[in-house]
């Protein structure tokens, strides 16, 4: 019996994918898809909605922050989710939040209701990322994860990248409202795909649940957040609640979360298991990831919108369209850099991908109130370029550093702070574009927004410098970073991992997968 789970699990390292895995993975990246799309929709209509509820800018940017934060707060516990229960009844309970959060949203008649069911919507978006992420590496052969990544990274770089362009062409026709009665009949059909369509064999285990795990998390993620984000609120002024107490309450919360994880990771009762980061490969590519997504949200899906419609006074239709160029191209680089990284490795494509992010940011820090539309949608381009180079390595290299039975804690940690970077990005960005404005209770303008733009390009430098960090070695044979490349360090943490685990694990099956020669 074991021999044949062996068998199984090392199925899709000797390059035999399960003859459903293509169907099952492309039901899973149309309902990603779709729940990511809605992530950015509405950053073109900051202004609009600002107007139309009576609030401020920087109150408003929460219905995107708000929506990350959430995500971020929900996704550390679908490790245990997806180990607790079946994947099709992760994948229905996901589709079904989603869907009851965009029908709320549409119906709301304020800002509280509007935000709740963003917040709804957040819930289930958070559960579809890992639960993509963890299926591709149990269901593709190593050799041919990096193409399958690729589009994974369309679906995360790409629907994030076309959520303003859409959401502009709708606001120019119909109101607000219409930007969620567009998303929930894609939604409802995703739902009933997967309804339909979605059996993926997986086994489950009666996995604890750590609460005080979650509300650590809770506190943590939405102390340091809500903190930053409350700095740019009314042009900077005063606070009922200075915002460096919930930074400095959120900080500690989560030095308290990590210390417990590592305590209960040695009985696998951890919420979030933290052995990834003690891989190099995991750690670098998780660094980068932050750094990425930081610029991918923050700049541009929030700052360049509010750019193109403060400073240079264009439609929320125009500034829509003139993002969808960069849209484009990250999309179609997708699959092409993930074939790349399969034959060449990491390395060759980020530091590429770090250096035109870099260039880039720094030339948006040099707009300006006369500067031509098409030089930003030029530099746009090359940001876009840049991040294609950049995504679908990183999360095939991270990934493809771990162990089997790590998958799912992995791609929660990866998929947690993607989430957590974005949402600072976006609060930070606001931040700064506020309080450096010329007048700063009138909000963002050129003054601020350059301001955020240089910021911008501090983070870029830091991450071209963060891009040498990446391994030299490139992947061989199609064989997982986990079977080639774990030596000195690495391999003592694999050892240590393994034997956390214990024999008795019953994750221990899976080691398999890993490349790696499980102890008898």
């Amino acid at each position: 019996m074991n021999d044949a789970v062996h068998a199984a699990a090392a199925a899709p390292e000797r390059g035999h994918a399960p003859p459903r895995a293509p169907m099952l993975i492309g039901v899973l990246v149309v309902s990603a898809f779709v729940m990511i799309l809605n992530e950015t929709i509405l950053s073109v209509a900051l202004r609009d909605l600002s107007l139309d509820l009576g609030i401020s800018t920087t109150t408003v940017q929460w219905l995107t922050s708000g929506f990350l934060l959430t995500m971020a707060v929900v996704i550390p516990t679908t490790g245990f989710l997806l180990e607790r229960f079946t994947a099709r009844q992760v994948f229905l309970a996901s589709l079904a939040l989603f869907s009851t959060g965009t029908l709320l949203s549409a119906l709301a008649p304020g800002f509280g209701v509007l935000m709740t069911g963003r917040v709804i919507q957040a819930g289930g978006t958070a559960v579809m990322l890992p639960l993509l992420m963890t299926s591709v590496m149990r269901l593709v052969p190593a050799e041919k994860r990096g193409a399958t990544m690729g589009t994974i990274g369309i679906v995360i770089a790409v629907a994030p990248a076309l959520g303003p362009t859409i959401g502009g062409a709708v606001l120019a026709q119909l109101g607000w409202r219409w930007m969620f009665w567009f998303v929930l009949p894609l939604s409802v059909a995703a739902l009933v795909l997967g309804a339909v369509w979605m059996r993926l064999d997986s086994r489950t285990r009666k996995v604890p649940l750590d609460v005080l795990s979650v509300l650590l998390s809770a506190v943590g993620f939405g102390g340091v957040l809500y903190g930053l984000a409350s700095v740019g609120e009314s042009g900077g002024g005063e606070h009922a609640v200075a915002p460096w107490m919930p930074v400095v309450v959120g900080l500690v919360a989560l030095a308290v979360f990590v210390a417990r994880q590592l305590r209960l990771q040695r009985a696998e009762r951890a919420l979030l298991d933290l052995r990834p980061v003690t891989i190099r490969p995991f750690l670098v590519a998780l660094i980068l990831s932050a750094l990425l997504f930081m610029c991918l949200l923050g700049v541009g899906s929030i700052l360049l919108p509010l750019y193109l419609q403060t400073v240079l006074d264009t439609s929320t239709f125009v500034s829509g369209l003139a993002v969808l160029p960069g849209g484009l191209v990250l999309g179609l680089l997708g699959r092409p850099v993930g074939r790349l990284y399969d034959r060449v490795g990491a390395r060759p494509l980020v530091i590429p991908g770090a250096l035109a992010m870099a260039v880039s940011l720094g030339l948006f820090a040099v707009l300006g109130e006369g500067s031509p539309l098409a030089a930003v949608v030029a530099i746009h381009i090359l940001l876009m370029a840049g991040l294609g180079l950049m995504m679908t390595p990183l999360m095939t290299e991270s990934l493809g550093s771990l162990p089997d039975h790590l998958y799912s804690h992995g791609s929660a940690i990866l998929s947690t702070l993607q989430q957590v970077a974005g949402a600072l990005g976006t609060a930070l960005f606001v931040t700064v574009a506020s309080v450096s404005a010329a007048d700063s209770s009138a909000g963002p303008d050129a003054t601020g927004l350059r301001a955020a733009f240089v910021v911008a390009a501090v983070i870029g430098a830091l991450a071209l410098a963060a891009s040498l960090f990446v391994g030299r070695t490139p992947r061989a044979a199609g064989l997982p970073v986990a079977a080639t490349a774990t030596t000195g360090d690495d391999a003592d943490t694999a050892a240590e991992a393994e034997t956390e685990a214990g024999p008795e694990s019953d994750d221990a099956p899976r080691a398999a997968v890993s490349g790696t020669t499980p102890r008898p």
